[in-house]
């Protein structure tokens, strides 16, 4: 029934907008970020890496949330040795809610009052796996996490009246063409594939994003959402030879650089052009709508709840 009701709102000009879109560069921004504090998740590789890089070229201070402490060394030695802006690291596991929430009391730590925070990391799994608490580890690491981030930072951010708030999201959730199944986050009852748990977990995202930007309001925190593009990264490289495979000759051979997504991140970061959009779907630079289950009302109560929910959050 959800399937049939989204699929009647479907536009055809919505889609050509979509396809067009596709090909756009993103627009250009020459600010800086001197002083300002930059939050971003999984910096280490793909679009977090090119985005630390260019960001720390422009004088941000860095805070990188990264999982593994070898590379986060690495990228903090090469900072530090090409711009003079060695970024501070927090260690962390998005497949933990519990290290996840010891996250974001580092996080409300910090002595300086946060600009920009961006979030960036993700997994995607071509068969079913879970984490160590029990959920379908693509929407934990995906949604969860950063929506668990965002809900435990939400009144300091709201009180420093100054951050904005992006996530890398991705045309992707166009494959969740009946949206979030709530009734089976395990995917007990349905066929599991890549696609569409990832399409899931990023229409749970902007589902959310729309009930943060209403928290927001009234305020000068904006929360929006960014398609990265075709980029090179290393997503789905934990799947298998037969993937690894398949992404080579599909994905990676039209596949752009990365350092383009991160040239978006910046300009939505610092831009006086967006600095009043919040709650918005953007194709790299450019406004776009999502699809309409991700942009329905009800479901978005329905997922911000479930969420609570399963994050233990009151």
């Amino acid at each position: 029934m959800g399937l049939f009701r989204y699929l009647l709102q479907y536009s055809v000009r919505d889609m050509a907008e979509f396809l067009r879109n596709e090909k756009k560069p993103p627009a250009q921004c020459g600010g800086d970020l001197q002083g300002k504090t930059v939050v971003i998740s999984g910096a280490t590789s793909g679009i977090g890496l090119e985005t630390a890089r260019l960001f720390a070229s422009r004088g941000a201070n860095l805070v990188c949330l990264n999982r593994d402490p070898v590379k986060s060394e690495r990228l903090e030695n090469e900072l530090e040795n090409r711009y003079g802006r060695r970024p501070r690291t927090i260690p962390v596991d998005f497949g933990s809610l519990k290290r996840t929430k010891e996250c974001a009391r580092r996080l409300l730590e910090l002595s300086e009052p946060m600009d920009v925070l961006i979030h960036n990391s993700g997994v995607y799994h071509t068969r079913r796996r879970f984490s160590a608490d029990g959920l379908e580890i693509v929407f934990q690491v995906n949604h969860l996490s950063h929506f668990c981030l965002n809900y435990l930072l939400k009144e300091r951010l709201r009180g420093e009246n100054r951050a904005r708030i992006l996530y890398v999201n991705s045309e992707g959730h166009r494959f969740a063409l009946a949206g979030v199944h709530l009734d089976d986050l395990d995917w007990n009852r349905r066929r599991y594939t890549g696609l569409k748990s990832y399409g899931a977990a990023k229409t749970a995202q902007l589902l959310t994003m729309m009930k943060f930007a209403e928290y927001f309001s009234g305020s000068t925190v904006t929360v929006n959402a960014m398609h990265p593009g075709n980029v090179k990264s290393a997503l789905g490289e934990n799947n298998g030879r037969f993937y690894r495979w398949l992404k080579r000759r599909l994905i990676l051979a039209s596949a752009g650089d990365p350092a383009v997504s991160a040239a978006a991140l910046l300009y939505l970061s610092v831009s006086a052009d967006v600095e009043r959009d919040s709650g918005r779907f953007f194709n790299l630079t450019t406004p776009e709508k999502p699809a309409p289950h991700a942009r329905d009302r009800a479901a978005a109560e329905a997922v911000w709840k479930k969420s609570l929910e399963l994050c233990g959050l009151p």
